[in-house]
């Protein structure tokens, strides 16, 4: 298989529709490539500012094969689409990045045990096979613990917090599909991300480190550089090189970390694609999180990832979020940007803006004078 960069005009196929496929999709454009987006929905965010598209299912073989014929490289943006669907595709056409990683991400008993492997700590947990197992499990890890399904799960889907007891039938009934996983509950002190870029050449790069701050299980604030030791955030850019490094990965992957009160790192979840966590990168970084993973499939060098501003990205979620909209627009220093999604359903992402400051500014800026402003 050839390792010679595409050239300009090439077409970059994306499996997925959404605002991540849409960002990566305008980061191809500017690079010069065209990108075709398979998806099951016909106005998906992605599609929108697609050159091309092919509205099928991804089980859908004989789609997916035509789509494979019509693309020069195929990569994802989000870890649900079914492993056989990678499979049927990599016959006819390279994709990055590859089965390994998409397999890994999908199944949280996989991920916990590769992140171990990787030398990433993690915090205790048990997979969950039967009602025995859960019962089993929660006298040695104790409560309070998380249940959660070991696919499909994200935003706070797919989960309940164990508390007592009387909690586990319930819990055992509501989630599936299963087995399930049992994670021991972590007195964090604060959830920050890592992102790395992999080349097609092996060469890593990564980005600073983003704080992280969730409202109803869903992301809503990033800061960038984390408010943490310099020592701590090095240690979360060596972790999540070398999860890129051990998946094989091309293209972009994030990795979620509980800080732990005396500085311990545990690695939670790992995303093979662009992550909410860094839609600051593309204002404030010299080659952001989407130019990346059009770079990296396509077998370009990397770009630098200097920071070259610190950054608070907010999510805007539902008819909330929509509300700040008007002001975004007109607030001195932000940068906003929407998907193209439809009506702002409660718990839907709509866009998200960038406050971005001079560089060295933010830990000494109060945050009520930042969250003031976006």
């Amino acid at each position: 298989m050839s390792t010679a960069p595409l050239p300009p005009g090439a077409t970059i196929g994306i499996l997925g529709g959404g605002q991540l496929g849409r960002m990566t999709a305008m980061a191809a454009a500017r690079l010069g490539y065209r990108c075709h987006v398979f998806a099951p929905e016909a106005d998906s965010p992605g599609m929108q500012v697609a050159a091309a598209r092919t509205v099928a299912p991804y089980e859908d073989i004989m789609a997916l094969e035509r789509f494979g014929r019509a693309v020069d490289v195929v990569t994802f943006e989000f870890e649900n689409v079914p492993v056989a669907s990678l499979d049927a595709l990599e016959a006819v056409v390279p994709c990055r990045p590859g089965r390994r990683a998409l397999s890994v991400c999908q199944d949280r008993l996989q991920e916990k045990a590769f992140l171990a492997g990787a030398g990433v700590p993690v915090a205790p947990w048990r997979a969950v096979h039967s009602r025995e197992d859960l019962s089993a499990s929660v006298a040695e890890l104790g409560l309070p613990a998380v249940l959660k399904t070991t696919r499909l799960g994200y935003d706070g889907r797919g989960q309940a917090v164990l508390r007592e007891d009387a909690d586990l039938d319930a819990a055992w009934e509501r989630l599936s599909p299963r087995p399930l996983i049992l994670e021991a509950f972590v007195p964090f002190v604060m959830e920050v991300s890592a992102i790395a870029a992999r080349g097609l050449d092996g060469s890593v790069a990564t980005y600073d480190v983003a704080e992280n701050r969730h409202a109803r299980h869903i992301l809503d604030l990033s800061f960038a550089p984390a408010r943490i030791p310099a020592a701590t955030a090095e240690q979360a850019r060596r972790h999540v090189a070398r999860v890129a490094e051990a998946l094989d990965l091309v293209g972009v992957v994030a990795v979620e970390f509980f800080l732990m009160e005396d500085g311990t790192l545990l690695g939670n979840e790992i995303a093979p694609r662009p992550h909410n966590s860094g839609h600051w990168t593309p204002e404030a970084c010299i080659a952001g999180q989407f130019e990346q993973q059009a770079r990296a499939v396509a077998g370009l060098p990397l770009g630098a990832t200097t920071r070259h501003a610190d950054a608070v990205m907010r999510n805007l979620i539902g008819p909330e979020g929509m509300a700040r909209w008007p002001a975004i627009l007109g607030a001195p220093g932000v940068v906003g940007q929407l998907y193209g999604k439809g009506a702002p359903r409660p718990g839907r992402k709509m866009g998200h803006a960038n406050l971005l400051l001079p560089l060295g500014t933010l830990a000494e800026t109060e945050e009520a004078v930042l969250l003031g402003r976006i």
